[in-house]
């Protein structure tokens, strides 16, 4: 959170909490004990029992400790290229979009499915990122909207299918690698392999955020060339009439839509790391719309190279194709280049997802939602249990096929959605007025409406899973809900400690004309003890 946009509050020490905005309910105090609640200092927050925080507005902010003021925040060039590996990574792993419906419908699913998923879900990123810059994310927004319990739901399913989704990566690297090192496609030597990429991968998320970001800016540039490349080489090859195939008696709905859906979404996963950005206020929904041309030109253009190229064989489209494209269209060097692109764009989408994931637990940990071992960084300010917890998730699922690790990955994040989405709605009715320093051009009608077609869709995503998937899914769900409140019982006995960090905002809920109901003096009341 940027410390130079907002005024700071009176604070008898050197940091003061932060009030926020709410239009509560049975107001009856006085301006007085508005300005009481104003003036609570941070380190009482300790107090505060686990994730019980509201409120959808910042009226000021803390003084930032030591460790965030020296810690290097993200720019926006990195930012842009962390989204565009959080979302995609480039064309790899769109294959199975051509196998599964043929050209035709593969073209057109990556140039309409933007409209009904990532730019709705982009836009609610923007929107509630910019109102609650912290490294908590959507768990903070569910939080404020709906309660602590669907926040802790919200922040295990997305964690879970985070780490679910970067058990593919090291599948990919490897299916890429394969064709020409064969020793890599099974046995001891591709289990070393994994564990050998975690391991360098882990340390590097350990080293900082920064640099994580802009070796992205690296990667990306690296992986996106060889496509532009290839595109140009294959032109007097194109025959655009190989785009229109289509064969609608013969289509792998199940298959079509999860790779559509893996390849689109997670535009919300940048919000965990909000709190390490310069300035998300301005920069982040900039960052957005930056990372989503990027991201929609970055599949198109290879897919029409390589269906416009080369003569249609749905079979052979499967991960790893491209290079057998590139092989096809430029010869060795380019399906070495390419090959090595696909290599080094997995990396940086392993790094980014493991951001991502770290930083959450470290979010919900200040906030108080996990154990605060949680909260612990490393000397380079990276969440070090984090980091270490997400890599030991990742070993454990490599074993999963790239299909399964899809579709369970897609199942979990529909569940997810659809309480984001519902926060999203409720934050604008309860709290049409608070603060938001970038606002979707909708009213509520307009962003329910907005919201209608990737809502449909997620039903469609979840009906054509399959009962392995679901299963398993459900099962992860129901483990959730049963871990929330073991946690607060752990809590409540005093066997692990858990706290707010003092250098996050204190929620405290002011109703909108700052008169305070008998209800957040009880708050205000539970603070200072």
């Amino acid at each position: 959170m940027d410390g130079h946009d907002q005024p700071k509050l009176p604070s008898d020490g050197p940091q003061a909490a932060v009030v926020v905005q709410s239009d509560g309910q049975g107001a009856s105090s006085s301006a007085e004990n508005s300005e009481k609640l104003r003036s609570i200092s941070s380190p009482a927050s300790a107090s505060v029992p686990m994730g019980e925080f509201r409120g959808p507005e910042y009226r000021g902010v803390v003084e930032e400790s030591p460790r965030i003021c020296n810690s290097q925040k993200v720019s926006i060039m990195p930012l842009i290229f962390l989204i565009f590996y959080e979302v995609s990574g480039g064309p790899f792993g769109i294959e199975d979009s051509v196998n599964a419906a043929g050209p035709l419908l593969a073209i057109a699913g990556f140039l309409v499915f933007p409209f009904i998923w990532s730019i709705p879900e982009a836009l609610i990123t923007a929107e509630l990122g910019t109102m609650f810059p912290e490294n908590g994310g959507y768990v903070v927004w569910v939080s404020s909207a709906l309660g602590p319990f669907w926040g802790f739901q919200l922040g295990w399913m997305k964690w879970l299918s985070g780490v679910i989704d970067n058990a593919l990566y090291p599948v990919l690297f490897l299916d890429y690698l394969k064709s020409s090192f064969h020793v890599l496609g099974g046995g001891w030597p591709r289990t070393l392999a994994v564990l050998i990429l975690t391991a360098v991968l882990t340390y590097m998320n350990y080293r900082g955020l920064t640099i994580v970001g802009w070796i992205a800016v690296f990667l990306g540039v690296f992986s996106i060339l060889p496509f532009i490349i290839m595109g140009f080489v294959a032109i007097p090859k194109l025959k655009p009439s190989r785009w229109l195939v289509v064969d609608m008696k013969n289509v792998n709905w199940s298959l079509y839509l999860n790779t559509l859906f893996w390849n689109l979404n997670y535009w919300d996963s940048i919000s965990t790391l909000a709190g390490e950005v310069h300035n998300p206020k301005k920069i982040l929904p900039k960052a957005l719309l930056y990372a989503m041309v990027l991201v929609m030109a970055g599949y198109l253009f290879p897919l029409l190279t390589g269906t416009g190229a080369i003569p249609l064989d749905r079979e052979q489209w499967e991960d790893g194709y491209f290079s057998q494209i590139a092989m096809a269209i430029g010869g060795a060097w380019l399906r070495s280049w390419l090959q090595g692109a696909s290599a080094l764009s997995n990396m940086g989408m392993f790094l980014t997802e493991m951001s991502s994931d770290s930083y959450q637990l470290l979010g919900m940990a200040e906030r108080g939602m996990l154990p605060a071992f949680f909260g612990k960084r490393s000397r380079y300010g990276t969440p070090l249990v984090g980091i270490l917890f997400s890599a030991s998730g990742v070993i454990l699922l490599s074993w999963m096929s790239f299909q399964e690790i899809v579709a369970a990955e897609n199942f979990l994040y529909c569940f997810g959605m659809l309480l984001e989405f519902v926060a999203f709605i409720r934050l604008r009715v309860k709290h049409p007025r608070a603060h938001r320093p970038y606002k979707v051009p909708l009213g509520t009608a307009g962003v329910v409406m907005m919201l209608i077609p990737p809502s449909v869709l997620i039903v469609v995503v979840l009906v054509f899973a399959s009962w392995k998937v679901m299963l398993v899914s459900l099962i992860a769900v129901f483990i959730g809900i049963v871990l929330q409140p073991g946690l607060k019982y752990i809590e409540k006995r005093q066997w692990l400690k858990f706290s707010v960090s003092p250098d996050l905002p204190v929620f405290v809920a002011a109703v909108d004309d700052n008169n305070l109901s008998d209800s957040n003096v009880q708050n205000s009341d539970q603070i200072n003890q």
